[in-house]
């Protein structure tokens, strides 16, 4: 057994629940859905297709048929760890001239293709074991008869109304009242209902070669978007190789770019170069080399993390030790620093985890980035704006391009020992996200906290220059020394999207011990 500590240090107060079979996310309904399929015979990859369906009717504020998807998977029958990158492209006819103003937050400009479905049609065909038409069942009973709208997503979805009222199709899906749904509201969308029927009974098809294609090209043609049959069509769900690096007798693993998850690893690489453990998760050098250690890594990964198609310097290259060592020097105890990226160098989202019996183990996380994406709705399909992700500078590896993928900020983690699979674990959450993957796998590695007590802990949140994002229960002696020592310190008591939600589920010789979010409607659920 794992040697952590089981006492409950932060406000929260809740325990981690320890089981043979297990699904985390963000919403219970979500994770019962799961959970019923490793019920009926199937395994983790069943479980996580069916919770990432129900995630998008029941949380719809931060994910929706039309988003992205990536993921990790520890696949005992290939005794490897898998990696799955659905994230999609731009449209073929997107160019520097389509964008004279700079890409869209909202609307059809900033719609790149969608590759959730693509994403699950891979996972069930090569590892799960149930029919694919069985796990979206939840999901579509949920979205027929309706779901009482929890007070945290209600409030979300309040704030999103004013932004997107005027979207092509927003109001009529997600406003049948004139407003967002009240707490504990029930909430039907009979329309979402129809579209995963379709999606469950062609296997995927319909999203990118039939009916339902043909829906979202011609919805783009009437809005000015300028997606084609063409592009949807030419969506594939790539399955790519992880990326990793050593942590303290462990093993941390990433997807690799267009994604930011190189930028946590180059972060605990820098870490690693200090004695964290010495100093405890209530002293102000931990968090100084932490926020530190992320500045440093953010500073490279914004200024070359692109399309690996289109990038000047390898992954590898970011992730040599000699570099990342010589990274660590520049963190001076005394200061906070303002980096600059290296001159050395050439060349609103749902996270939602599982495990089985078998040992399967799965990472998933899917998105629609900003709250409610785009805005843009297709027949109860939500569409991500993930090419808001490009930048408009010709000179950057990330400058929009017609077919290309775009920078993205989501990410699944996993950790593992000696080889074998250690720990499913993410924290969703735009920028928040490569930080809170260091700082919860430093708490758990370094510190010895159990899965529960490291996303319970106050988290940090590098922004722009000196400025940092610190949550209201930050020891006070931390906040006081930080700002001592230059950081601009800043307080935003909004933990949805600021400080991120994350699931853990850490492997024993027994089973699972899983740790679920309180910032969200987190659930782990098991038996």
């Amino acid at each position: 057994m794992t040697a952590f500590d089981f006492s409950r240090p932060y406000p929260s107060g809740r325990s981690p629940i320890m089981t043979r079979n297990v699904v985390s996310t963000t919403h219970p309904l979500a994770a019962q859905a799961g959970l019923q399929m490793i019920k009926a015979g199937g395994n983790a990859v069943d479980a996580i297709i069916a919770t990432a369906a129900t995630l998008t009717v029941v949380e719809p504020v931060s994910n929706g048929l039309g988003s992205d998807l990536f993921a990790l998977i520890w696949s005992p029958a290939d005794k490897q760890l898998l990696g799955l990158n659905s994230s999609g492209r731009s449209p073929q006819a997107w160019g520097l001239e389509q964008f004279p103003n700079g890409i869209p937050m909202r609307g059809w400009g900033s719609v790149s293709v969608p590759g959730a479905i693509a994403g699950w049609v891979a996972l069930s065909k090569r590892l799960g074991k149930l029919p694919f038409a069985d796990l979206l069942a939840p999901a579509i009973e949920i979205a027929e008869r309706g779901y009482m709208v929890s007070p945290i997503i209600s409030a979300q979805w309040a704030k999103a109304v004013p932004i997107l009222k005027d979207q092509p199709g927003y109001a009529e899906h997600f406003m049948p009242r004139g407003r967002a749904p009240l707490p504990g509201e029930l909430f039907r969308n009979p329309a979402q209902a129809e579209a995963l029927r379709m999606i469950a009974e062609s296997e995927g098809e319909s999203f990118y070669r039939g009916k339902l294609a043909a829906r979202i090209v011609a919805h783009a043609k009437q809005h000015g978007g300028l997606m084609t049959g063409i592009d949807l069509a030419a969506h594939v769900a790539d399955w790519v190789e992880p990326i990793k690096t050593g942590y303290r007798g462990y093993e941390v693993a990433e997807i690799p770019p267009s994604g930011q998850g190189i930028a946590a690893l180059m972060a605990l690489a820098i870490a690693e170069e200090f004695d964290l453990k010495s100093l405890g998760p209530n002293h102000p050098d931990y968090w100084h080399i932490s926020i530190e250690a992320m500045k440093l890594a953010f500073r490279d990964v914004f200024a070359q993390v692109a399309d690996p198609e289109y990038m000047n310097v390898s992954p590898a290259a970011m992730l040599d030790r000699d570099f990342l060592k010589a990274r660590a020097k520049l963190i001076d105890l005394k200061r906070a620093q303002d980096f600059s990226p290296s001159a050395d160098l050439k060349g609103g989202t749902v996270y939602l985890n599982s495990a089985d019996e078998s040992g399967m183990m799965v990472s998933l996380i899917q998105s629609n980035y900003y709250g409610f994406g785009s805005g843009v709705v297709v027949d109860g399909i939500s569409l991500q704006n993930r090419g808001y992700g490009f930048v408009t500078d010709p000179k950057h590896p990330n400058c929009v391009a017609g077919g290309k993928r775009p920078f993205h900020t989501i990410i699944p983690g996993f950790i593992l020992k000696d080889g074998k699979p250690q720990s499913a674990f993410g924290v969703m959450g735009g920028h928040m996200q490569p930080q809170g993957h260091m700082q919860t796998a430093i708490r758990m590695i370094d510190f010895g906290e159990n899965p529960q007590a490291a996303l319970d802990a106050p988290r940090f949140r590098v922004e722009q220059g000196l400025e940092v994002d610190l949550e209201p229960w930050t020891p006070p002696a931390v906040r006081e020394e930080l700002a001592k020592r230059g950081h601009k310190l800043k307080e935003n008591k909004d933990s949805y999207m600021d400080f991120g939600s994350g699931q853990i589920i850490w492997k024993t010789e027994d089973g699972y011990i899983t740790g679920s979010d309180p910032r969200r409607d987190g659930c782990a659920a098991g038996f």
